[in-house]
């Protein structure tokens, strides 16, 4: 099977992303996870760990860090980068290529060869935002895959597209790409 990177950013749909590491595990993919430090303050990153069977991965100078260059292991390690959800934030500084947190440095040491997709999840007025459209643009001319986001009801109770696939959905499509 694949293994996965799991990068995920601080959305009210983060929840979502606790339980497409599960599924994609109980897949039979190894799953990695690499939680943006604000992710981590929404959801601990023990909850990856608990339904992965591996650590989750927040800070690369923090206490769990797993050694000294944990961006360029998780990224020689992983045969897929996959950032569900990914935050307006988070979309920026993939497209800018920041490597602020660790997260970012793993997306920028990840073989461009290998697939790399991103899961937009964020109010649809952001979405449609000018800044947005064009990180978007630029991710998929760098080759980044971006799986379309659902339409509905959003935690902040406005309606419209922005909601993140659910998991059931991106391990469909995973698979149809032939990537799970």
């Amino acid at each position: 099977m694949t293994r996965i990177l799991l990068g995920c950013g601080a959305s009210a749909a983060l929840h979502k992303g606790v339980d497409l590491a599960s599924k994609l595990t109980q897949a039979g993919h190894e799953v990695r996870a690499v939680l943006t430090p604000s992710a981590a303050k929404l959801i601990a990153p023990q909850l990856f760990e608990a339904v992965t069977a591996r650590p989750a991965q927040v800070d690369e100078f923090g206490a769990e860090r797993q050694g000294a260059m944990d961006h360029i292991e998780l990224s020689a390690w992983g045969e897929l980068l996959l950032v569900a959800p990914a935050t307006a934030d988070l979309i920026a500084r993939l497209a800018l290529g920041l490597g602020g947190d660790l997260l970012g440095t793993v997306a920028l040491a990840f073989p461009s060869e290998r697939p790399r997709l991103v899961a937009p999840a964020m109010n649809p007025r952001m979405l449609q935002s000018p800044p947005i459209a064009r990180h978007l643009e630029t991710l998929a001319g760098d080759g980044w895959r971006v799986l379309a986001p659902g339409s509905g009801a959003m935690a902040c109770g406005d309606v419209g597209p922005g909601r993140l696939p659910e998991p059931a959905e991106i391990l469909a499509e995973l698979e149809r790409l032939g990537l799970a």
